[in-house]
């Protein structure tokens, strides 16, 4: 299978952008025809609901940007029934030939990473059948148990040829709790900010398995909501592909997330989730065209066209 960070760049090139269309399907905010549609009765109605307005939001949303991501937690929260809805929608985007990001932000250790790691790729081995589960070209991961809770994900992830994104400079207004604290070097330099040996930890791992594009298959999810730390990481993470949130509805701007890129326009995808899902309609305008509108404005505005 063609390496993840390649399959990347050459879904970016063919879209002409790099935003990511984040899939975060909240009740209270889908379109009222739905929820009257669906009702709210039990949660496989919620599911119903979610599924459809997820499904109608990819097929604006397929031809113009190239990668979706799925925010486990928002179908995690419609029971069963929307994890069901989940799979459906990743092998929907997976048939718009988009790249597909599962949000779930996991790890653990042993045995309990290497579950994750193959439903979230390749499948699940039972008594010598794989079955696939997610089939997600890439997963967030939380690198705080170390690089043997992240190795299962590599292993399966490689196998797969899928991706990595680890979390090094989260978007969150209290991301610097834990993040920003100085550690010392174990070579015995000066301390540096926690997330600044995450980045040295995911630059080496990214290392091991560089695509053509001069980008490796374990990226970082860095927040412009920081943008004086992004353009630092993009400095020293050279090969690191980076996943983006923050931009639009949490004060990210176009001049913000620039430095994420490389010159060639390549190493970095911009997640938008409620600005592309839930943006404002402008009179009676229907939902679609209101996803459609915000989309091809957040394009342009990454682009530095408006």
């Amino acid at each position: 299978m063609t390496h993840f960070a390649d399959r990347l760049a050459d879904a970016i090139r063919a879209k002409g952008n790099a935003v990511c269309a984040g899939l975060d399907p909240r009740w209270e905010l889908l379109p009222a025809e739905i929820r009257a549609r669906h009702g709210a009765d039990t949660l496989e109605a919620a599911a119903a609901a979610v599924e459809e307005f997820c499904g109608r939001f990819l097929d604006v949303v397929a031809p113009l940007v190239p990668v979706v991501k799925p925010q486990a937690a928002f179908f995690e929260a419609c029971g069963p029934a929307g994890m069901a809805a989940l799979q459906r929608l990743l092998r929907q985007a997976r048939d718009r030939k988009l790249v597909t990001i599962l949000d779930g932000k996991r790890n653990d250790i042993a045995s309990t990473a290497a579950a994750y790691a193959d439903a979230a790729f390749g499948g699940v081995v039972i008594d010598r059948r794989v079955f696939p589960v997610w089939e997600a070209d890439a997963l967030t991961v939380n690198p705080y148990l170390g690089r043997d809770a992240v190795e299962p994900f590599l292993q399966s992830a490689r196998k797969a040829g899928a991706g990595v994104f680890v979390l090094v400079r989260t978007s969150n207004a209290g991301a610097g709790q834990f993040q920003d604290l100085l550690v010392p070097a174990q070579d015995g330099g000066a301390p540096r900010p926690l997330y600044q040996h995450v980045g040295d930890a995911v630059a080496a791992w990214s290392r091991e398995n560089l695509g053509r594009c001069g980008f490796g298959d374990v990226g970082a999810v860095v927040g412009v909501t920081y943008p004086a730390e992004l353009a630092e990481l993009r400095r020293t993470l050279p090969e690191v592909v980076f996943l983006v949130p923050g931009f639009g509805t949490q004060g990210g701007t176009a001049a913000d997330v620039l430095p994420a890129f490389r010159g060639d326009g390549l190493g970095a995808v911009v997640n938008s989730s409620r600005g592309l899902m839930f943006p404002s309609r402008a009179g009676d305008e229907p939902w679609e065209r209101s996803v459609e509108r915000a989309a091809k404005e957040t394009i342009a505005a990454i682009a530095g066209k408006s």
